[in-house]
């Protein structure tokens, strides 16, 4: 078993039992209890769980580990992703972030620049409540949150009262989180309501970066957010499929590969 796929099983593990025993674990899954013990340590550091003599259990931030669970997936190639687009980001920026994995990522990357910590700093909009929850504490920060109704798998805000606040703001650089995109289709959600709130947020933002790993581009989701001329650049992974790279190029869009 790979490693990313047994951190997604201890997760999965942890959000049945709400806690862990390494021993058991260990014989579960068929590896060493010190493979368990690194595994472990590497999710609490992500502050995905809280370790405890022997085990773990699920911490103060139970509640999203439905959405965090899908981290463990491709997780360094998004962690690569995110910084990239982070360095995109200049002091005084009004950013927008739709929900995902790898936006929450871009976030976290952007709560780290030192740089931006300075006056005026950035001005985050966003209909994730994920997002809004890690960021409200950063002092450098306007957190400004969609309203809407909560979506439980996505902790992403939709509806009319989203709606309402998104048409009365413009952004200047969104990144865009996608279920699927693809090189003539464009981007898309797996749900349409979703797929509305992130269709205004392209059309308010004045540059659109799409980040999503290799896995989800040339493909297609149920419910399309926007054309893939509405897609300024892409942020993706070495494994991008270079013959879908070389159609986004053709069509006028930059991929960045991190």
């Amino acid at each position: 078993m790979a490693r990313h796929e047994r951190l997604s099983t201890l997760l999965d593990l942890l959000a049945k039992r709400e806690k862990l025993d390494v021993e058991e674990v260990a014989a579960e899954l068929n590896v060493s209890a010190a493979t368990i013990r690194r595994d472990l340590d590497h999710l609490a550091e992500q502050q995905l769980l809280t370790r405890t003599h022997g085990g773990a259990v699920a911490n103060d931030l139970a509640y999203d580990l439905p959405l965090r669970y899908k981290t463990a997936r491709h997780a360094p190639e998004k962690q690569r992703i995110s910084a990239a687009a982070a360095a995109l980001v200049s002091n005084g920026m009004v950013i927008g972030l739709n929900g995902g994995t790898t936006t929450a990522g871009v976030a976290r990357a952007l709560a780290m620049r030192a740089d931006l910590a300075d006056a005026p700093g950035l001005t985050i909009v966003t209909n994730a409540l994920n997002i809004a929850h890690e960021l409200a504490v950063r002092p450098n920060m306007k957190i400004v949150v969609t309203g809407g109704v909560a979506r439980p798998q996505s902790f992403e805000l939709s509806g009319p009262l989203a709606t309402l606040v998104l048409s009365q703001l413009s952004l200047d650089l969104l990144f865009l989180g996608v279920d699927a995109l693809h090189p003539t289709a464009g981007a898309f959600a797996c749900h349409e309501g979703e797929a509305d709130i992130n269709r205004l947020m392209v059309h308010n933002a004045a540059r659109v970066v799409a980040v999503t790993d290799s896995s989800k581009l040339g493909r297609r989701a149920f419910a399309r957010i926007c054309d893939i001329t509405d897609v300024h650049e892409v942020v993706t992974d070495s494994d991008a499929d270079p013959d879908v790279a070389a159609a986004l190029k053709a069509a006028g869009i930059p991929v960045q590969i991190a």
